[in-house]
């Protein structure tokens, strides 16, 4: 089982970088190249990205009215995300350091990028803004918990679990108790700076 567990994960690694491969041809295909933390494209794909945009007023004026209604709600969300950020981060400062475990790079998953497209208009910014930063903090908080379930309970569960995070099939089979304290020892190892 340990071993067709090992190719599965073997294989998904080699699909990753079948994936990193495609996203490269992508960047390649609409022109744009990394300059620091900026993205740049070609002058004449950022001339045509600029004739497409759509100016906010005529933009809202098409907007279903639901849309619209449903705004405060969703950047209301700000509030507890941006808690949620602060908290967690402070959080894996101190438990992983007390732990000995590596850190989760927050940068790697909240990634804010798609604003600089030239296409889109303010409003479309700040929700690329928004979505960006929500669903990176997510992710971001993911790790840090999925590191923390390593630490103190890497056992997996009786039922199957829909979505699991990347460490999970490393963990100890559910009522494998002979193994369980020397896998322990061994993840938490896996675990160290």
């Amino acid at each position: 089982m340990a071993t067709s567990i090992t190719e599965l994960t073997d294989k998904i690694a080699k699909l990753e970088k079948q994936l990193h491969d495609e996203l490269d041809k992508q960047q390649e295909r609409f022109s744009y190249r990394f300059e620091g933390t900026r993205i740049r494209f070609e002058q004449e794909v950022e001339e045509a990205h600029r004739k497409l945009k759509k100016a906010i007023l005529p933009w809202l004026a098409s907007s279903r009215i639901r849309n619209i209604l449903s705004s405060p709600f969703i950047y209301g969300m700000i509030i507890p995300i941006a808690f949620f950020d602060f908290t967690i981060t402070v959080y894996q400062h101190i438990c992983f350091r007390l732990y000995g475990i590596r850190r989760v790079e927050r940068s790697a998953f909240i990634v804010l990028d798609r604003h600089q497209l030239a296409y889109l208009n303010g409003i479309e910014k700040f929700n690329c803004l928004y979505c960006g930063y929500g669903n990176g903090v997510i992710a971001y908080t993911r790790e840090v918990i999925a590191r923390t379930e390593q630490y103190w309970c890497p056992i997996k569960h009786a039922r199957k679990v829909q979505g699991a995070h990347k460490h999970y099939h490393k963990f100890t089979d559910y009522g494998d108790a002979e193994n369980y304290r020397q896998q322990l020892i061994e993840l938490r190892d896996d675990l160290r700076e």
